[in-house]
């Protein structure tokens, strides 16, 4: 990495991967930026179901109606997982830490693209994450916050232009 500012400017959301496996290194350096990132109250309560298996990942593409059919094209993918019983804090700290993935995974060249889980439903009314925990065997007290797709990019996107960014929604002292 070069400079935050140019990794942070350069990650985009990947959602079309090659056919080439993550090298089980990358993978691990992808999880330690999770089990590193910051908590609250440093309990570093998230879970993680990392899931590899083709037939898994093309089950996952269907949780719901829109914007995860390309997990069926990801050679990995990492479903954040926390207890609300255990911490009130589980959306945020799994956000924290799914973030902290992708900016990892971006330093090593690796895409990545999060879905959304929360309030997502199949036309049927089941909750994307009911299907995701029956798939994956995820015991009921934990939540699924999101699921992070990694891979190699199959195309070079250009980075974010500086001159889209909203500097009108930043407020100094007061809204």
């Amino acid at each position: 990495m070069s400079d935050f500012k140019d990794l942070v400017g350069g990650r985009r959301s990947h959602r079309l991967y090659k056919e080439e496996e993550i090298s089980e290194d990358d993978v691990q350096l992808i999880l330690r930026a999770a089990l590193y990132s910051p908590s609250s109250r440093a309990r570093r309560d998230w879970q993680f179901v990392v899931v590899d298996d083709k037939a898994d990942l093309e089950k996952l593409s269907d949780c719901k109606e829109q914007g995860a059919a390309f997990l069926k094209g990801a050679p990995l993918t990492v479903v954040v997982l926390g207890n609300p019983q255990e911490n009130d804090c589980w959306r945020e700290d799994g956000s924290i830490a799914a973030v902290t993935m992708q900016y990892q995974a971006e330093d090593l060249g690796v895409g990545s693209c999060w879905v959304q889980l929360a309030d997502r439903y199949l036309s049927d009314g089941t909750s994307a994450e009911q299907v995701v925990r029956g798939i994956l065997d995820i015991p009921e007290q934990m939540r699924c916050l999101c699921i992070v797709a990694f891979g190699k990019k199959k195309l070079n996107l250009l980075p974010n232009e500086e001159d889209a960014l909203k500097w009108e929604n930043v407020h100094i002292g007061k809204y």
